[in-house]
């Protein structure tokens, strides 16, 4: 919601700058934040802790992975040795032998069986031999290509606390970049109120020097006729002419610094340098500040609405669950695994050129014994480090009550100095009138009426200086405050 309306603010005061419309102030703020490049950086890290978190949280949730491989090797297994491949090749061999014998032995005594026996015997050798020579191929394992898979499940059941620490530390470092963009956008609207004001002040400054130039022309076209007519001397005209000459110096130096000034917001708004710009409190002839309550204020109100106390406040969170890092690495940790492997060659059913595999369910434990004390060490650091954020948040505290007691001081000096820049400004106004009128009677001269000009200037510029510092204090108010936002 709150990027809707900073984009449909940003179209409004773009399309109010393209038409030469006066600009407001939440305008030049919406322009500033859409173009600032470094809260854009901060969007992005919120975005990159967004995604932290989510990656942290999966940390709790079962992994599957998968692997496989492949293997030529120049030699294969041998489930025998050389000298038993030949024995059991050469088996009816080996056997063959005494049966011959027997044959010839039979075959003395019973002639007409000689025959038959050597045949018999032979058959039974080649049998023999046969028979050794599969057994000894099918003992072959063949695995110069070797292919294997797996497929593990892990689910961690106990980690000692680790994961449930480190998700809550991305969270709060999710809660962290968003607080340090909004300490950034109220950074950004601070700067963009003091150049708005700092335009406003210099265009009323210059359309004062251009009033006063008018006055002191008036005085000297009237200096001029007197001279004319004898009542004034020439030393009263070359005072009044100097006062002239510096009088549109004073205004070249305001323009300039006006021109200078409205560079800078266009910078700060992402405009080009050299748009013609135009404020809506610049065309007001008066400033009328707005009440800022500045009693009974609330600090632990200052301190939930400032993202300062809230990022050391995050810091300090996180610094603690480090600390329970820090000890969860010395604990005890428990994981459910599981899978599926497969092989080929398989030694399931002999050995296959097939793939083959089996189920595995098991629990690992994993517990540290003795390390020299180092996980000690490493958990009192971690401590150390949570005390300092500790340290640091009670002293940003107290100097955040200083800052807003400081600012409500300054609101109400401000607002006294404005009241007293009025009754100034009257007193100015009349003493010039009175002095205008005694030196048109001829009763005063020249330089009493350059004096009261002088002093109702003065007093002018005096009045729009308080003004913009009501203005300016009452900002810096909000900010000490936290209450500095794009709609104020």
């Amino acid at each position: 919601m709150k990027k809707i309306l900073c984009i449909i603010s940003l179209s409004c005061a773009m399309l109010s700058a393209s038409a030469q419309e006066a600009l407001s102030l939440d305008s030049c703020r919406a322009l500033a934040i859409a173009h600032n490049k470094e809260l854009l950086i901060h969007q992005e890290k919120i975005n990159a802790a967004h995604y932290q978190h989510k990656a942290a949280y999966t940390n709790f949730l079962p992994k599957i992975s998968a692997a496989g491989g492949y293997m030529r090797t120049s030699r294969e297994l041998s489930l025998l040795s050389d000298a038993q491949k030949g024995a059991i090749s050469g088996l009816g061999t080996s056997l063959g032998t005494p049966l011959q014998e027997a044959a010839q032995a039979i075959a003395q005594v019973f002639p007409q069986l000689g025959g038959s026996l050597s045949a018999l015997g032979e058959s039974l050798t080649g049998a023999l031999n046969n028979a050794g020579t599969a057994v000894v191929d099918a003992l072959r394992t063949d695995t110069r290509n070797m292919y294997a898979g797996a497929l593990t499940l892990t689910q961690p059941l106990y980690m000692g606390g680790k994961i449930r620490a480190y998700n809550k530390i991305t969270k709060y470092a999710e809660e962290l970049a968003r607080q340090q963009h909004n300490t950034g956008m109220q950074e950004i609207i601070l700067s963009t109120d003091q150049a708005y004001w700092q335009v406003v002040s210099l265009a009323n400054k210059k359309k004062l020097a251009e009033g006063y130039l008018e006055l002191l022309q008036k005085l000297e076209s009237d200096v001029d006729k007197m001279i004319a007519e004898g009542v004034a001397t020439k030393a009263d005209g070359l005072s009044v002419k100097v006062k002239v000459n510096e009088a549109e110096m004073t205004l070249t130096k305001v323009d300039d610094g006006l021109s200078l000034s409205r560079m800078l917001l266009c910078q700060l708004c992402g405009l080009d340098l050299t748009t013609p710009i135009t404020l809506q409190d610049e065309t007001e002839d008066d400033l009328q500040p707005s009440a800022v309550p500045t009693r009974s204020i609330d600090l632990e109100a200052v301190y939930a609405s400032r993202p300062e106390i809230r990022s050391l406040e995050l810091a300090t969170d996180i610094y603690k669950q480090k600390v329970n890092i820090a000890r969860a690495d010395y604990l005890p940790s428990v994981a459910l695994i599981g899978g599926y492997m497969a092989t080929n060659p398989s030694v399931f059913n002999s050995f296959e050129k097939k793939f083959k595999g089996m189920w595995n369910v098991g629990v690992t434990v994993s517990l540290p014994i003795w390390h020299w004390g180092e996980g000690i060490y490493k958990v009192k650091a971690a401590k150390s480090e949570a005390r300092i954020a500790q340290y640091q948040l009670q002293d940003a505290r107290e100097k955040i009550e200083l800052q807003v007691n400081q600012s409500a001081f300054k609101v109400n000096e401000a607002a006294k100095k404005l009241i007293m820049a009025e009754k100034n400004l009257e007193k100015a106004d009349e003493n010039l009138r009175y002095a205008t009128l005694s030196f048109e009677e001829g009763v005063i001269p020249a330089s009493n009426v350059l004096e009261a000009h002088t002093a109702w200037l003065s007093a002018q510029s005096e009045k729009i200086d308080a003004q913009i510092d009501v203005k300016l204090t009452e900002i810096y108010l909000k900010k000490a405050m936290g209450q500095l936002t794009i709609n104020q």
